[in-house]
C-alpha cells in the first residue's frame, strides 16, 4: 500500500518558484496597467459610459489580476500540507475542517440524505449563472453547486446543502474530500473522509479579492454541530466521538474575508453500512 508523502521542494526548486513568481507578477501588474488604462482612455473621457468603465475596471482587478496575484504570492508564504484549512482556488487559506467520517462513500451519501441534506450540483458555468440568478431574485435552487475549495491539492469530492428559507442566499452546507490513502491526522488518527461545514448568511464582496461571493457566520462549531445533530437524529447507523482540543481553539479568516473561529474540537463521525 502506498504512503502519501507530502510534495517536498529543493532549494533550487524554491528559488526557480520565486523568480518565476516574480516575473509572472510583473507582466501580470504591467499588463492589468494596460488594460485599465485602455477602459479609462476609451470609457473615463465619455460620461455616459462611465459607469461601464468602472464595472470594466472592477472585473478586471477582482477576477483577473488580484486572484492570480493571490495564487502567486501565497505560493511562497504558505504550506503546502495539512494545517486543517482548506485552500481557495487563488491559494487563500479557506473554511476550516470541522469534521472527520469513517466509512464508505454510499453509505456516507445515504445518511446525508437521510439526513436532509441534500447533494449540490457540480459548479459549471451554466449552474454557476443559475446560482447568481437565483440569488439576486430570492428563488430557491435547492442544488446550488458550492464554490470549490481544495485539500491536498484537490477540490472537495461532493457537497450538500440546505436551503434556508427558500433562498440560496442562506444554507447550511458541507464539503467533503477523501483522505489520501496511508495518511494520518495529527495524533495518529484515521479518518476516511475530512469536511468543512459552514453556515452561509448572506452575498456580499470578498475583502481579499473583491469578487461576489457568500459570507459565512462566524462561528463554525455551530454549523459542525447542526451537522452531527441532524445526522444522529435520522440514523441508527451513525456514532460520534468529539475529541476535544484537537486543535487549539482560534479565530481567524476564510478565503473570503470573513471571520471564523472555532473550540478546536474534531468530531469523528462512523457511518455503518446501510441496508436497503
Amino acid at each position: 500500500m502506498a504512503i502519501y508523502q507530502p510534495p517536498q521542494m529543493s532549494r533550487r526548486a524554491h528559488l526557480l518558484t520565486v523568480i518565476k513568481s516574480i516575473l509572472l507578477t510583473a507582466v501580470l501588474v504591467i499588463g492589468t496597467w494596460v488594460i485599465i488604462a485602455l477602459i479609462y482612455r476609451y470609457t473615463f473621457g465619455r460620461s455616459q459610459s462611465l459607469i461601464f468603465g468602472a464595472i470594466g475596471i472592477w472585473i478586471v482587478l477582482a477576477y483577473v489580476t488580484i486572484p492570480r496575484l493571490h495564487r502567486r504570492l501565497t505560493k511562497l508564504y504558505l504550506p503546502d500540507y495539512y494545517i486543517g484549512r482548506t485552500r481557495t482556488g487563488d491559494g487563500l487559506l479557506g473554511d476550516p475542517i470541522n469534521l472527520t467520517f469513517i466509512g464508505k462513500k454510499k453509505a456516507l451519501i445515504k445518511a446525508m440524505e437521510q439526513a436532509g441534506w441534500i447533494r449540490a450540483d457540480k459548479l459549471t458555468l451554466r449552474t454557476a449563472v443559475k446560482m447568481v440568478t437565483h440569488s439576486l431574485m430570492r428563488k430557491s435552487y435547492p442544488n446550488a453547486p458550492v464554490s470549490s475549495l481544495f485539500l491536498f491539492s484537490n477540490k472537495q469530492d461532493f457537497a450538500f446543502q440546505q436551503e434556508v428559507g427558500g433562498s440560496t442566499s442562506q444554507r447550511h452546507h458541507i464539503r467533503f474530500w477523501r483522505s489520501p490513502r496511508g495518511w494520518y491526522l495529527p495524533g495518529g488518527f484515521k479518518a476516511d473522509w475530512l469536511a468543512a461545514a459552514t453556515f452561509d448568511r448572506s452575498v456580499g464582496f470578498s475583502i481579499y479579492t473583491f469578487q461576489i461571493t457568500h459570507k459565512i457566520e462566524a462561528n463554525v462549531d455551530t454549523e459542525r454541530d447542526f451537522v452531527i445533530a441532524s445526522l444522529c437524529k435520522a440514523n441508527a447507523h451513525v456514532s460520534v466521538e468529539v475529541r476535544k482540543h484537537f486543535s487549539s481553539a482560534y479565530h481567524d479568516r476564510n478565503g473570503g474575508g470573513d471571520l471564523i473561529q472555532t473550540d478546536g474540537a474534531m468530531p469523528f463521525v462512523t457511518v455503518s453500512e446501510i441496508e436497503d
